[in-house]
């Protein structure tokens, strides 16, 4: 199986695509039932917020026909224990946010149970609001004897909280489906201070070392022998005799491995080298990776962003080259990135088409020969004509958008949109106003009614992104709006772009032409390549 991102509700692809004891690694992020509506806060490239804001998700659940459903698939399914336990939190909770939040976990821990292989495991990341039920949860899927730790993870140093101790830290569940789990140790990094307590000598080389004992611990008279160094001295041998053989001891003698006593008479020593020692094995309170900073440039604007070498800590440990990882609640796809770059194969899924556009472009732009198939959103026009016509426009909107690698701009609003479903920033303040239109019916009033947008916003670019293919007059207005060529820019753009979502679909964000800054290198269509074809860029 190759690397699959899906659109669509996480526990009908576990159910329709996923198959069964197939999957080596399985994390999850799930909404924390904080009771926190998230949006994306997109920000132009100069670090100013956008006034354009996206409701990615809604963290909030809610007991209603959705999670009665859920609940009743858990009685219906073939684990007693959960069925159980999720009964037993029924009466306990009541029908609430809370039981609904687990109702609709419990059914999709349980598939994700089924989809791991014998030797596999899962990490469910949460927060103190609904670990402790979480925890239940999992023992009653899993088997309590399949709990392996709650790791700590402090995202913070500090948090001023002036009621409460600060609140710093996640957890993360680890579970094993077997006894028989992959599981390989991590090592963290000694600290400064431990460096140059323990570490104080240097070779010459700036290599740091530190002295150790080459006494066997106990007799060995076999290794009682003098050892004749390359420096020509010979050395007395230990009480105990020495810990190597004489063999090995002339290939760390070789290798500069040997610590010359000053006095003839003294004991040779063993150099402990620090860039041969794998550090401080990991334990279950991480403190050594910290959230994503605001100037980080790992940093993506999605609300619940985690670091890759969070990800990259447990794909390494429970999982091997080649192996297939699993994130059901994939975001951002810092899960997917990870698994990418460690050599994993991987699945994401994800239920809003902003998230699976951003994974696209992150993939594309961090492994340029990445290999993956998308699924559940349009792969051809045919596809995108579908979704439009199964009347989910905004989320034609969105998918249209991140074909170009613009910001939806007021979905998140409620009302009219004015004319501006899109940005997309360029340089280091301007931007572009886009116009995504899905009906068969365009015509030369909507590229006067964007020039007039573009007027309102101040924006020296345009691009109105159609699904149908626009007539000769609308191409005739937008190329009178005339050329965007501002001091310092190699060459001019036309200021207001038609783009198809044929196009779109086959150039990407190479689609839209946009300035090119001498020491710069933002992106530009192949002009060359689309001069003359129908339906391309007017250049």
């Amino acid at each position: 199986m190759a690397n699959h991102l899906y659109y669509g509700d996480n526990l009908a692809v576990l159910r329709d695509s996923i198959a069964e004891a197939s999957v080596d690694l399985v994390y999850l992020d799930p909404p924390f039932n904080s009771n926190a509506s998230y949006n994306v806060l997109f920000r132009a490239p100069s670090g100013e917020s956008s006034a354009a804001q996206i409701e990615a998700f809604d963290d909030t659940w809610h007991w209603n026909d959705s999670a009665e459903a859920a609940y009743g698939d858990v009685l219906r399914s073939a684990n007693a224990d959960a069925a159980g336990m999720l009964r037993a939190m029924r009466g306990f909770l009541g029908e609430n946010d809370m039981m609904a939040y687990l109702a609709m976990m419990a059914v999709r821990l349980i598939e994700l149970h089924r989809v791991l292989k014998p030797t596999g495991s899962l990490y469910l990341h949460c927060d103190p609001t609904a670990s402790h039920y979480l925890k239940i949860l999992l023992d009653a899927v899993f088997g309590k004897k399949q709990f392996i730790n709650e790791i700590v993870w402090q995202r913070y140093g500090s948090h001023n909280d002036s009621k409460t101790f600060g609140r710093v830290h996640d957890v993360i569940l680890f579970f094993s489906k077997t006894p028989k789990f992959t599981f390989t140790k991590q090592h963290g990094s000694y600290s400064q201070t431990y460096v140059e307590e323990r570490f104080r000598f240097s070779d010459p080389d700036g290599r740091r070392w530190a002295e150790q004992n080459l006494s066997s611990p106990s007799p060995r008279p076999n290794l009682t022998y003098p050892f004749t160094a390359k420096n020509g001295i010979t050395y007395a041998p230990p009480p105990n005799g020495w810990k190597y053989t004489s063999e090995r001891m002339r290939e760390i003698d070789e290798a500069n491995g040997l610590h010359y006593p000053s006095k003839a008479d003294g004991r040779l020593r063993l150099k402990n080298y620090l860039d041969e020692r794998l550090g401080p094995p990991v334990q279950d309170v991480w403190t050594d990776i910290g959230l994503i900073g605001g100037t980080s440039p790992e940093r993506l604007g999605y609300p619940t962003q985690k670091p890759v070498a969070l990800l990259e800590r447990i794909i390494s440990a429970s999982s091997n080259p080649g192996d297939l990882v699993l994130d059901p609640f994939c975001g951002c796809g810092t899960t997917v990135h990870a698994a990418e770059k460690l050599g994993r194969r991987w699945i994401g899924i994800d239920v809003t088409h902003l998230a699976i556009g951003l994974i696209e472009k992150r993939l594309r732009d961090a492994f340029p020969a990445v290999a993956f198939t998308v699924h559940g959103v349009p792969q051809d026009l045919a596809g995108a004509r579908d979704l439009a016509a199964r009347g989910k426009y905004h989320e034609f909107e969105k998918w249209a958008l991140s074909l170009v690698g613009a910001q939806p701009g007021n979905l998140g609003k409620k009302g009219a949109d004015r004319g501006l479903d899109g940005r997309l920033y360029f340089g280091r303040t301007d931007h572009a106003v886009v116009s995504v239109k899905a009906g068969e019916n365009v015509g030369v009033a909507m590229i006067r009614d964007l020039k007039g947008v573009m007027e309102r916003e101040r924006a020296p670019i345009g691009v109105f992104l159609t699904l149908t293919p626009p007539t000769r007059d609308m191409r005739t207005e937008a190329a009178a709006a005339g050329q965007h060529a501002p001091e310092g820019v190699a060459g001019g753009v036309p200021r207001l772009q038609i783009v198809t979502v044929e196009d779109a679909m086959r150039l990407r964000d190479r689609a839209v032409a946009l300035p090119l800054r001498r020491g710069d290198t933002f992106r530009r269509a192949a002009r060359e390549e689309e001069a003359g074809r129908q339906g391309a860029l007017d250049v």
